[in-house]
């Protein structure tokens, strides 16, 4: 099946919940992810990100596209804890709570490792792996103090799988499993689920400008579908986490691949 399925439409897995979503302006995973919540049923939905237009016109497009009303924009990066705080309390009292947290913020890039510099590496290192880390810490005592909540970590198979020219990028998301599972088994103390996707390769506009259109080809023909991801069929897999019908899963990194092993 090299073509996508048809999309599929909202079946309120997320209704009455709030929901925030870092990186979400642009085509990518988190935009995806922002509209399925509000197909979803989400009841208010903030996003965030570090490009200020690109934000407010997601922002606008979402509204537009789902109907939605209450969603809102915050300006934020990861890489930065006081930045961080102020988007987690700003979410705190916009959406009166915030019941599911998508951290699916994250930094990729070419290089082989013998010519990585430490800039190279740590600027990887510090947004896709320190960036779930402050998001998560900054969370979780709102959702512990209230018994309840999820957050889903957008991981990679790459954490798993070898690839050339992605050491920082592997070690990153190998790093992000591995928090997702001890946070996990913390959280799940005081009624709060921690789970993640690891997608293979799933298109969108900032992936066709960063990496070669053969390269993509290459990884898109390992697939056992013969294509990439939709955006928005990994998206569909963080609703499922975010929702209660994945209420028994705790520390999982679920596999949104049809890459042979």
């Amino acid at each position: 099946m090299k073509h996508a399925p048809p999309y599929v439409p909202g079946h309120q897995l997320l209704a009455g919940k709030s929901v925030l979503i870092t990186a979400a302006a642009g085509a990518g995973i988190g935009y995806a992810a922002a509209r399925r919540c509000a197909e979803e049923g989400c009841r208010a939905l903030m996003i965030s990100d570090i490009h200020p237009r690109r934000l407010e016109e997601a922002v606008a497009r979402l509204k537009a596209e789902t109907g939605l009303q209450a969603i809102h924009g915050q300006l934020c990066n990861v890489a930065v804890e006081d930045e961080v705080q102020a988007l987690v309390s700003a979410a705190e009292q916009a959406l009166e709570g915030v019941d599911v947290l998508i951290n699916n913020a994250g930094l990729g890039g070419q290089k082989r490792l013998s010519a990585m510099s430490d800039d190279d590496w740590l600027r990887v290192i510090d947004v896709t792996l320190n960036g779930t880390f402050r998001m998560t810490r900054a969370m979780l005592p709102h959702m512990e103090k209230r018994g309840a909540g999820a957050i889903v970590n957008n991981a990679s198979v790459l954490g798993w799988r070898a690839q050339k020219e992605q050491a920082h990028y592997a070690a990153a998301k190998a790093g992000v499993m591995a928090l997702t599972r001890c946070s996990a088994v913390e959280a799940a103390e005081h009624g709060v689920r921690i789970n993640a996707v690891a997608p293979s390769i799933a298109l969108h506009d900032f992936l066709k400008k960063a990496s070669s259109q053969e390269l993509l080809e290459q990884l898109a023909s390992r697939e056992a579908f013969g294509r990439a991801a939709e955006v928005w069929e990994v998206a569909n897999v963080m609703i499922f986490l975010a929702s209660d019908y994945a209420s028994y899963l705790v520390g999982e990194v679920l596999s949104v691949s049809s890459q042979h092993a």
